[in-house]
Parts: structure tokens; C-alpha cells; sequence
């Protein structure tokens, strides 16, 4: 579970979408198993990787079902009906979602946690083995932040698929992440395990802003707080753990 982390026009999301093959880098290579992603069909490619964004779902009367079917696509196409296999690929996106109640819900009808599930069941539909989120708590509340977050880190230590996601929120991804990518002006700037990429001159450099780094009481994680002008603990300064 690798976390995107990086100021707004960092390029989180253009680099999202080029893994998705659905914008071709100007430079350099993206692999899937060994191969281009460009090196066979497009239908290949969205079989082994989904992107999940964002997205408003607007006046569509869909059902969740309806929207959760279009995730097989990639594997069916547009016009060719569904297989008993197909639909069994479904129930366990709604399933393991904790979507099965609403499945037949208009979408125009849910919350945005719900709305937010759906889009990721819809992704679970192409039975990807790497996962594409782009910020994924966008507008949530906590509960439901909290809810996607599990979700996500369980489909990623129990059922094995690959997750790469962009974040916002820095102590999100500390406490949930394996590793952190930290990206800035188009570029890399450190990529390891959260302890290695959210210390304050990383984070500083990133983002501009002096931040404390202190590790979190129960789990020992960096915990990231924001400096405070005028409000500082006198014997300590700016980006000092």
C-alpha cells in the first residue's frame, strides 16, 4: 500500500493516470508484470489495473449494481451480455464493499461514503491486480475516511492486491501506508517507509511550510503538525521531533 503524498499540481494525479494508460508519458516506461502497458490492448491493460477517482455521480438514475457492472467491461466489452461468472465477480465487489443492501439503490440517492464505495467496488469489478486510488477521502467525514482507509488496507494485506493511492492528509498516510512516495513540481522527491519520507526537511522541502514530526503516542508513527506562528513550545523550534 503505497501512498501518493504532495502539494496541490505535484502531478499526483497525471501520474495516476499514465499508470492507467489513459495519458502515454513523455518519458519513460510504465510496466505491468514484465510488460508495456502500451505493448498490448488497451483491454489488457484494464484488466490488471483500475483507477478509482473521485467523480461526481450527478442526476445518473443508475442503480449501484448498474455502476458496479460497468467495472467488467474490461473483460466483457460493451455490447456482450454477462456470464454467470461475471455476476458472481459483482456480489463480491458489493460484498466486500458492504455494498449487497443497496445494490439496487439509485446512486442519485447516497451519501458520498456510499457514492465513494461504489466507485471503489466498481474498480474491485475488473479484478485488477493493482489497485488505483485518487484520493479516495476526498470529502468525507471521518467515519467514512476511516471506513475507506480499512477497506482499502485490507484488500491490500488479505487479499493481496497492490494499492496505490494519493492522499492529502499526511497522518492518513502515515498510519495506514507501507510506504509514501513524496512528490513535488513534477518530480520525486523521496519514496520509503513513512518514517524515512515524513521527517521536516522532507516535508518542508515538499511543501514549504515548517511542520513538527513527533511520533504518535500508541502507534509510534510520525504524527505531523503543522507550525503555528506565535504558538510554539518555546524550548523546541520548527521541525524538531
Amino acid at each position: 500500500m503505497l501512498a501518493l503524498l504532495g502539494p496541490n499540481g505535484a502531478g499526483k494525479t497525471t501520474l495516476l493516470r499514465t499508470l492507467a494508460r489513459l495519458l502515454s508519458p513523455r518519458g519513460g516506461s510504465v510496466y505491468l508484470e514484465g510488460q508495456s502497458l502500451w505493448s498490448r490492448g488497451r483491454a489488457w491493460a484494464h484488466q490488471g489495473v483500475s483507477l478509482a477517482s473521485s467523480e461526481d455521480a450527478g442526476g445518473s438514475t443508475l442503480s449501484v449494481e448498474e455502476v458496479v457492472r460497468l467495472g467488467r467491461a474490461a473483460h466483457r466489452g460493451w455490447w456482450r451480455p454477462m456470464s454467470a461468472p461475471d455476476f458472481q465477480v459483482i456480489d463480491q465487489a458489493l460484498d466486500r464493499t458492504g455494498l449487497t443492501s443497496l445494490r439496487q439503490r439509485p446512486i442519485s440517492e447516497l451519501s458520498a461514503g456510499e457514492w465513494q464505495r461504489v466507485i471503489l467496488a466498481r474498480a474491485l469489478a475488473q479484478e485488477p491486480t493493482l489497485l488505483l486510488l485518487d484520493e479516495p477521502t476526498a470529502h468525507l467525514d471521518l467515519k467514512y475516511q476511516v471506513e475507506i482507509l480499512n477497506l482499502v488496507e485490507s484488500l491490500a494485506h488479505e487479499e493481496g492486491l497492490t494499492v496505490i493511492l494519493s492522499l492529502h492528509d499526511l497522518n492518513q498516510a502515515s498510519a495506514w501506508a507501507d510506504r509514501i512516495a513524496l512528490v513535488a513540481d513534477g518530480a520525486l522527491l523521496a519514496i520509503g517507509e513513512p518514517a524515512d519520507v515524513l521527517t521536516p526537511e522532507w516535508l518542508e522541502r515538499a511543501y514549504h511550510c515548517p511542520v513538527f514530526v513527533q511520533p504518535h503516542p500508541i502507534f509510534g508513527t510520525p504524527m505531523i503538525l503543522p507550525y503555528r506562528q506565535g504558538r510554539t513550545d518555546p524550548k523546541r523550534g520548527p521541525g524538531e521531533v
